[in-house]
């Protein structure tokens, strides 16, 4: 399906004037925004409809601490003073959602079940698109974002995924940002330094 470009406003909040934020309105961020959040990032594509992505919203005051001690310590005061932090996690085991996910191959979960590193790389690699398409949903819908690695993974997989095929990817906090916590923006790659056509 084509569609024409987006305005250039939209292309303002989406990419040009956003940044990663590190400082926090004390601003709640309703679970029903939550929901709608996941309706729109999840249509962004996996590889075969894949969907390896699964999201804690880390929200209330004792899951912030449980998560607190698994922060790096540059990360600990903007993670506990955003609204929310979401971590995305991957499961090992997507395939078993493959029958729903992807029913025009019935053979699809046998590509991937019994075969571990195919897909311990395939749901890593998936889990990062969806954050990617998280982190532009979220400022599609008027939050901004501070994603970040800085912390324990397998701390933050035995506190929050335990007992479970999932494991961290990386944590993005989300809310409404104060201004004070944008940095100026770092340089990019030129076009020639980081692309070619060939």
């Amino acid at each position: 399906m084509s569609g024409t470009p987006l305005t250039q406003a939209a292309f303002e909040q989406l990419f040009f004037q956003a940044h990663t934020n590190n400082a926090w309105q004390d601003k709640p961020v309703a679970d029903e925004l939550l929901q709608r959040l996941h309706d729109t990032f999840r249509l962004g594509p996996t590889s075969m409809n894949c969907c390896p992505a699964r999201i804690v919203f880390v929200k209330s005051k004792a899951a912030k601490e449980k998560l607190n001690p698994a922060l790096m310590e540059s990360n600990r005061a903007k993670t506990m003073a955003a609204p929310v932090t979401a971590i995305i996690g991957y499961d090992t085991h997507f395939y078993d959602q493959l029958p729903k996910l992807f029913p025009n191959n019935p053979k699809a979960r046998d590509t991937f079940a019994g075969n571990a590193a195919l897909s311990d790389i395939t749901a890593f690699r998936n889990s990062t698109l969806q954050g990617a398409y998280l982190i532009l949903a979220a400022r599609a819908l008027g939050l901004d974002c501070g994603p970040m690695s800085g912390f324990d993974n397998a701390a933050v997989d035995q506190l929050f995924f335990a007992g479970t095929n999932v494991k961290s990817n990386f944590l993005c906090n989300l809310g409404y940002g104060d201004p004070k916590g944008v940095y100026p923006r770092n340089p990019r790659l030129d076009f020639a330094e980081a692309c070619s056509i060939a």
